[in-house]
């Protein structure tokens, strides 16, 4: 197929979206009654599918999920239409506005010699779209921790704040150790002070994200990836066990550890 007949082929496709999408609007009790913040919920769980689907590199999956995504797109878009406030239209060339915009090193004389200038580039450019008054005023506050920290930390990076070299990260990360080493010593002689452990377990996990991030380790997925393997291998240890005809509360943890080994060795 052509370039020019795929790209017809594209665009024939999502016009037909767009006439389903008028249609289940008209028709379809179900889709009728929805609203935007009914929706929302709906979202988060489609974009959490597509994750998993990413990180267990399912490529057929993570096309059904990127549907399931831009069907929700679509509907929002639609009801925005509803309202006179905007159509699909306007949300794709606000879109294509904003990468032209963002992108002076593609269409414009800026220049941009790597990764790390387009990110600066980017992060100026953004701050000064949206007049925020600080480079972190675009972090939504309801991200997941763990994923906010990342962000923060690659818009402070991304006008130029931050570590020479991963060696005075990791640096940090010791010294966020020790301290919070010190503070759980101190609970043990009797002086428990847990918001103070608190506090310095958070800036461990901070300095530990940053090392992570600097290093180019996504520190999101390499816990996801940990969890998954916990589930695995806890889920072996369980079958093992049921058909040992053992139960997982009456075994000594020495028994359930020779089951986790095994299961280790299973990968």
């Amino acid at each position: 197929m052509q370039p020019s007949e795929k790209r017809k082929s594209q665009l024939a496709a999502f016009d037909r979206l767009l006439t389903i999408m008028d249609e289940l609007r008209e028709q379809c009790p179900w889709d009728q009654k929805q609203t935007m913040e009914s929706l929302r919920h709906l979202t988060i769980e489609e974009t959490f599918e597509l994750s998993d689907a990413i990180l267990g590199r399912d490529l057929e999956e993570v096309k059904k999920e990127l549907g399931d995504i831009l069907l929700h797109i679509v509907f929002y878009a639609k009801m925005g239409d509803e309202k006179d406030a905007f159509d699909i239209g306007q949300v794709i060339q606000q879109l294509n506005e904003k990468l032209i915009r963002r992108h002076p090193h593609i269409y414009g004389d800026a220049v941009a010699e790597d990764e790390e200038a387009v990110k600066q580039n980017w992060e100026k450019i953004k701050l000064k779209e949206k007049g925020n008054q600080s480079v972190l005023g675009g972090v939504p506050r309801s991200l997941p921790a763990l994923i906010k920290a990342m962000r923060i930390q690659e818009k402070a990076r991304g006008v130029g704040f931050d570590w020479e070299n991963k060696y005075q990260v990791w640096e940090k990360v010791e010294e966020e150790m020790k301290e919070f080493k010190e503070t759980l010593d101190a609970m043990d002689t009797g002086l428990p002070d847990k918001e103070a452990a608190t506090a310095e377990f958070g800036d461990l996990l901070f300095s530990l994200i940053n090392y992570a991030r600097y290093v180019e380790v996504n520190p999101e997925e390499a816990l996801e990836r940990t969890n998954r393997k916990f589930i695995h291998r806890f889920q072996y240890l369980e079958e093992a066990a049921k058909d040992a005809g053992k139960s997982l509360a009456d075994m000594s943890l020495a028994e359930m550890d020779v089951y986790w080994e095994a299961a280790k060795k299973k990968g």
